[in-house]
C-alpha cells in the first residue's frame, strides 16, 4: 500500500512539474495567452495548494506581458489609422477584458515566497469596448451598402453576408442590417429552374416526375443554390439543370426454383436411462435418470424466388443560362430489384431451420407492373440526383 501510495507521489509531482514547465515554455515563446489559460486551470482547482505557487508568479508574468503587447499593439493601429484595421482594435480591446475578467474571480492570489498579493493591472475597458464595436460595425455597415450597390459578383455579396451576420452577432439590430443580410443573400443566390427530359421511348409515371422535380424534398441544405421546376416571372435564372432519362430497361419476371432436402436429430420425448441389463438408472439421491428421444426427421423444401429489375440510365447537365454554355454534366444510373422467395414443404418442418421455416410463411406475390417498377426506382434515383447535385455545388 505505501509503495503504491509512493508511486501515486511521484507520478503527480512528475505531472505538475512537467506542467509548470509547459507554462514557463509558453511565456518565454511569447504564447502568454496559452500560459494564461494553463495557470488558471490550476489555480482553480485549488489556489491554496503549495505546489501550484509557480502558477501564481506566472500568471501574473503572462498577464503584464500579454497586455503589455496587446496595449502596444493597439498604439500602433490607432497611428496607423487605416479603416481595416478597426476589426482588430475591436477584437484586442475584447481580448484585454476577457484575460481581466478570467482572473479577477480568484483574486486575492498570495505568493507566499515574498508574503504579498500578485499584482494585476485591470482597467475599465468598456467606453473603449464599446466605442471599438460602434466603429467596427460602421465600417462593416458602410462597406456592405457599398459593395450591394457597386459589386455585380455573386461571391462579393456572400462575402458580405458574412459580414453582416456577424455584425448581427456583435451589434444586434444595428441600423438597417436584417434587410441588408436579406438582400446580400438574394442578390448571392444562384436561381437554377430545373426540368426534366424523357427520351428513353418509354412512359415514366407522372407521380414519379413531379417527387423527382421537388426539390423540396432533397434536404439540400444549400445556402446559395435555389431550385424550382417551376419559373417565376420576377426572378432571373443563372442556371439551367436538366435531367435527361435515355434508357429505361426492365427485365423480364424471372421464377426461380430449388428443391433441397433437410435432415435433422431432434427430440422426441424421453426415457428413464438403463444399462446394459435394461435396469433403470438413479442418481445419487435416487431419483431414476431422464434422458431425451432422438428422432432423425426428413423434410422437402422448394424454395422459390421471384425477381424482375428496373434500370434507368440518363444525365444531368448544368447549363450557365448567361452564356448558353454546358457547365458541367454528370452521367446518372438507378436500378431498382424487385425479389420475393417463398417456399413449399414437404415432410416434417421439424428439419428446417429458422430462416427456412420463416420463407415457408411467405407466398407467391403478383409481379409489380413495368409502371410501377419504374415508379420503384425512384427514391434510388433520387438519392444519386442529391448525391450529385451536394458533391458539385454550383
Amino acid at each position: 500500500m505505501k509503495l503504491k501510495l509512493l508511486l501515486l507521489f511521484v507520478a503527480t509531482t512528475l505531472l505538475s512539474c512537467s506542467s509548470v514547465k509547459k507554462t514557463q515554455e509558453a511565456i518565454n515563446y511569447g504564447n502568454f495567452d496559452n500560459a494564461i489559460a494553463i495557470s488558471l486551470k490550476n489555480l482553480r482547482e485549488n489556489k491554496f495548494k503549495k505546489g501550484n505557487q509557480p502558477y501564481i508568479i506566472m500568471l501574473e508574468e503572462a498577464y503584464a506581458k500579454a497586455n503589455e503587447r496587446d496595449l502596444r499593439r493597439l498604439d500602433f493601429l490607432k497611428q496607423e489609422n487605416n479603416p481595416s484595421n478597426l476589426e482588430e482594435i475591436y477584437n484586442t480591446y475584447k481580448a484585454l477584458n476577457n484575460r481581466q475578467e478570467s482572473i479577477r474571480p480568484l483574486l486575492p492570489l498570495t505568493i507566499a515566497e515574498s508574503n504579498r498579493e500578485a499584482n494585476f493591472k485591470f482597467s475599465n475597458y468598456t467606453t473603449k469596448l464599446i466605442t471599438a464595436k460602434n466603429q467596427y460595425s460602421e465600417y462593416l455597415y458602410t462597406n456592405a451598402i457599398s459593395v450591394l450597390n457597386s459589386s455585380e459578383n455573386k461571391y462579393d455579396f456572400r462575402a458580405v453576408y458574412d459580414d453582416l451576420i456577424y455584425l448581427q452577432s456583435i451589434n444586434p439590430n444595428y441600423k438597417e442590417t436584417n434587410s441588408l443580410i436579406n438582400e446580400a443573400h438574394t442578390l448571392g443566390t444562384n436561381f437554377v429552374i430545373v426540368s426534366m427530359l424523357n427520351n428513353s421511348n418509354k412512359i415514366i409515371p407522372v407521380k414519379l416526375e413531379t417527387d423527382l422535380l421537388n426539390f423540396n424534398t432533397y434536404n439540400l441544405n444549400d445556402l446559395w443554390t435555389v431550385y424550382h421546376s417551376k419559373k417565376q416571372s420576377n426572378l432571373t435564372y443563372d442556371y439551367s439543370l436538366k435531367i435527361f432519362l435515355q434508357e429505361i430497361n426492365i427485365s423480364p419476371e424471372f421464377v426461380k426454383e430449388k428443391e433441397v432436402i433437410r435432415e435433422n436429430n431432434i427430440i422426441d420425448g424421453w426415457e428413464y436411462l438403463k444399462n446394459k441389463q435394461g435396469e433403470i438408472q438413479k442418481d445419487s439421491l435416487g431419483n431414476k435418470i431422464k434422458v431425451d428421444v432422438y428422432k432423425r426427421v426428413k423434410c422437402k423444401l422448394n424454395m422459390v424466388t421471384q425477381t424482375k429489375s428496373t434500370q434507368v440510365i440518363g444525365q444531368i447537365n448544368y447549363l450557365n443560362l448567361a452564356n448558353q454554355q454546358t457547365t458541367q454534366s454528370f452521367p446518372l444510373a438507378s436500378e431498382f430489384i424487385f425479389e420475393n422467395i417463398f417456399a413449399n414443404t414437404k415432410g416434417d418442418k421439424r428439419a428446417l431451420n429458422k430462416d427456412e421455416l420463416y420463407l415457408t410463411r411467405n407466398q407467391f406475390i403478383p409481379f409489380p407492373s413495368n409502371e410501377q417498377m419504374v415508379y420503384d426506382s425512384g427514391e434510388n434515383l433520387k438519392e444519386k440526383i442529391r448525391q450529385i447535385i451536394i458533391r458539385h455545388k454550383i
